[in-house]
């Protein structure tokens, strides 16, 4: 029935979007802005948040009935990768440009947030939260707002006060990011259409639960069967949407923790939706763990030199940007090098994926596929665990000279990396860039074929998933330690499972909370 509604908000809305002026100004205007960052809080360096326009998704586009639905306002985006926390200066900057455009783009009938809601930044507690209310302070609280994040992003009270409508991912590894981001549009879309505007009720619970998403994988158990069911709750009558946020692990402020939300029109539904999820996800917390075995580094090569399995996957979790970590941790590759069994040419293959260093690539341009390079690699600023380390081999790949402003609207994160292949005795490193799922097309490496493939990940990726024939997770060190119980946190608020263990029940109180226009009068 909810999606039969929703079908026909959308076909009103889309012919409100043709034929002449009366009808563009029949259309809601909405806004877009965001803060798309993941960072670990425990790293030395630092960084520049980036500002990039905002690009609308393909079910926005021009031809798209969502797209023709509204006149779409897209701000700036604040971006980065895993290197540490965010400096202060650029994110007042980023704030302060993207306000500009936001008044600039002035009225606004609805906006969107496109969080993460992990984002560190020095001296900010709630850096998403406290962006979202400086906007609330320019378009006003009559506007409607929906906001869509990521499931290990943290849902404060500051971002819920400023959300009417919020939603996230139910899935780990985020097969359906797009699904989501998709799905609060269209609940926006929705509540526009029929003139219902804001929901009357938002409720939100506090799970005090800190885990990672290595931790939490939905494609097993306990958050298999918790995830399923979030459409349960949002199927309840009254109920729009339902989200678990995990939170985030590596960041250590009052706002880090596990969270439910829910919201609707029927107070005793949206309160019931909320408590049933709370309730599940404390009474789990005993059974989260690691997707795949975990063990030492030590053992994990053990095991992949010892197994018949090919290829045998490794998960360098402790250093995994796309978690949070710098990418340029060389604690793992150091230790791989000096395995006796993989510095023989004839030795188990083993491909490592990756680690920066552009000294390398410029090293393997000079020496030519087949030449020989050298040059250190990998702990440019992130050298907390080990120094950079001296990469010596035959140059396997390297990719050419391409220009840098040949990037996807000069944007540097969709901008392919140069990278060089080295091998050193068994061990082929793929050198340039941090991710651990580089564009290997064309360089003669095909993973399948090799015995063993360590990547900087925590869970893998469908893409690595689908191929591991075996899988071990490597408790290595970096700004993702797994070690979460001997992270040095001074700020999330205590006790907290798993660091206290034996901490008492909490009473996971249903919080309603209030609208902005509610909460100011205006």
């Amino acid at each position: 029935m909810k999606r039969v509604f929703l079908f026909l908000s959308l076909c009103l809305l889309g012919l409100l979007s043709v034929n002449g002026t009366s009808a563009q100004q029949g259309k809601p205007r909405i806004g877009i802005a965001g803060i798309q960052i993941e960072n670990s809080v425990f790293m030395p360096n630092r960084q520049q948040m980036a500002v990039m326009p905002v690009r609308l998704p393909d079910y926005l586009s021009q031809d798209s009935a969502m797209g023709q639905a509204a006149t779409w306002l897209p701000a700036l985006m604040g971006r980065g990768g895993g290197r540490g926390p965010v400096t202060r200066e650029s994110y007042d900057a980023f704030v302060n440009e993207a306000l500009e455009v936001i008044k600039a783009n002035m009225p606004y009938d609805a906006f969107w947030f496109y969080n993460h809601g992990a984002c560190s930044v020095d001296g900010v507690s709630d850096p998403e939260g406290e962006f979202m209310e400086k906007v609330r302070g320019i378009i006003g609280n009559d506007a409607l707002v929906t906001t869509t994040m990521d499931l290990h992003g943290n849902a404060s009270l500051l971002v819920a006060l400023n959300s009417d409508l919020i939603t996230t991912y139910r899935k780990a590894p985020h097969d359906d990011s797009r699904e989501s981001h998709r799905r609060g549009v269209v609940n926006l879309l929705d509540r526009l259409a029929s003139g219902k505007g804001r929901p009357a009720y938002k409720a939100w619970v506090a799970v005090p639960i800190l885990v990672s998403g290595e931790w939490s994988s939905t494609r097993v158990e306990p958050a298999k069967s918790l995830y399923a069911m979030v459409p349960e709750v949002e199927a309840m009558p009254g109920v729009i949407d339902a989200g678990i946020w995990i939170g985030y692990v590596w960041g250590d402020d009052r706002r880090n923790q596990g969270v439910v939300m829910t919201y609707g029109d029927d107070k005793a539904q949206v309160e019931a939706g909320a408590k049933k999820l709370a309730q599940k996800f404390w009474d789990v917390r005993k059974q989260f763990s690691l997707e795949a075995p975990g063990y030492s580094l030590e053992k994990c090569l053990d095991l992949a030199i010892a197994s018949d399995k090919k290829p045998f996957f490794i998960s360098d979790m402790g250093d995994n940007p796309g978690g949070g970590g710098s990418g340029e941790v060389t604690w793992t590759l150091a230790r791989v090098l000096r395995r006796p069994e993989l510095q023989s040419a004839n030795g188990k293959s083993l491909l490592y994926c990756s680690i920066p260093g552009s000294e390398m690539v410029e090293a393997a341009r000079k020496a030519g596929v087949g030449g020989h390079a050298e040059a250190h690699v990998g702990a440019m600023t992130d050298n907390s665990y080990e120094p950079p380390v001296w990469l010596s081999g035959t140059v396997v790949y390297v990719s050419p000279v391409t220009d840098e402003n040949q990037a996807p609207d000069n944007n540097p994160y969709r901008r392919q990396s140069e990278i060089a292949i080295i091998k050193t005795g068994s061990v082929y490193v793929v050198v340039g860039t941090s991710s651990p799922t580089p564009n290997l097309e064309g360089t003669g490496i095909d993973p399948s074929k090799m015995d063993i493939v360590m990547v900087k990940q925590g869970y893998l990726v469908n893409q690595w998933y689908n191929m591991q024939s075996d899988w071990v997770m490597a408790q290595t060190r970096g700004g993702v330690d797994q070690d979460v119980k001997n992270i040095p946190y001074k700020n999330i608020i205590r006790p907290m499972f798993p660091l206290d263990p034996d901490m008492p029940d909490p009473e996971l109180n249903v919080i309603l909370v209030p609208a902005a226009k509610h909460v100011y009068g205006r």
